[in-house]
């Protein structure tokens, strides 16, 4: 018997609600706006309550993938909780308690791009590695990260999208937009912050603006600090800014410039067409990455 899992790719724009067993039988998906945890929490639990009524069908275990920081740790008192976070509203919100308190059923819970790197690793880009890293460039950066087929947690979970930035004040003055940091690669590097250093969209910017080169500095120094820390063997940049697929020349071109011949791995050197990569999955690399948390805790449901 297949067992069907509910995914919650809860990001700080929208959220994804879906049921499947995988990136290839996905049964059905819903989207709308991530507005307050009161508005936003029930919509998911209705949305999971009227597929079942409507298909019979009952849902093993639900994943939850989120925008963070949060506490993915099965052992902690906040475990399944939104901590601080720059979505205003959103601060010490428990996501899991009310999902379990509503269908009794396992729930699987992750940062966003942590459930997005698991789906890269189990049935995209980077199914042939065990040591991997997922950025995903839009609404905020995140970065999931596996490492030797597991994911990484640590302290609390990578935020890959709040380390520093070396940068040039004189060529680029925009102060940052992150509300904690200001300047970090989020701040420098995400959707809105293009967009207000420019004012426009990415999306509205043609392939020949100044904005992609410098796009592409930003996040070429991250892929050389996340080589010269993690030693990844494949790099999958996602998210929307990066549907804009004339960067990745640019990202790849600018990270050899940065690495300078030091890290000597042919993955490198020789195919880094190969090694930073858009995602196998798409935009379902989420949806399909939550239904893995889930299908994990059905293997082996988290111990409070």
């Amino acid at each position: 018997m297949t067992t069907l899992i509910g995914s919650v790719e809860a990001g700080g724009t929208k959220m994804v609600c879906a049921v499947g067993t995988g990136p290839g039988d996905i049964r059905d998906e819903v989207r709308f706006p991530t507005t307050t945890p009161e508005e936003t929490l029930p919509r998911v639990i209705d949305y999971f309550r009227g597929w079942q009524h409507e298909h019979g069908e009952s849902i093993a275990a639900i994943g939850y993938g989120t925008f963070g920081p949060c506490d993915p740790h099965p052992d902690s008192p906040t475990y399944g909780w939104v901590t601080k976070t720059p979505k205003p509203g959103w601060s010490d919100t428990d996501v899991v308690g009310p999902l379990q308190a509503a269908f009794g059923i396992p729930v699987g819970f992750d940062t966003d791009v942590n459930g997005a790197a698991l789906g890269e690793h189990l049935w995209g880009a980077a199914q042939d590695v065990d040591t991997m890293v997922y950025l995903t460039i839009g609404t905020g950066i995140g970065g999931g990260i596996i490492v030797e087929g597991h994911i990484l947690h640590g302290l609390i979970h990578p935020e890959v999208g709040h380390i520093a930035m070396p940068r040039d004040r004189d060529a680029d003055p925009f102060p940052g937009s992150c509300p904690f940091h200001g300047d970090c690669l989020e701040g420098l590097a995400s959707g809105p912050a293009i967009g207000a250093r420019w004012n426009a969209p990415a999306a509205e910017l043609e392939p020949g603006h100044p904005a992609w080169d410098l796009e592409a500095h930003y996040l070429a120094v991250a892929c050389r600090t996340l080589i010269c820390t993690l030693s990844p063997q494949r790099i999958v940049l996602g998210g929307g800014v990066m549907e804009q697929l004339h960067l990745f020349p640019k990202v790849r071109a600018r990270t050899l410039e940065l690495l300078n011949g030091y890290v000597q791995s042919p993955e490198i050197l020789d195919r880094i067409d190969e090694y930073i990569v858009p995602p196998g999955l798409g935009n379902r690399a989420g949806a399909a990455g939550c239904i893995a948390l889930g299908q994990q805790v059905v293997a082996a449901p988290p111990t409070a």
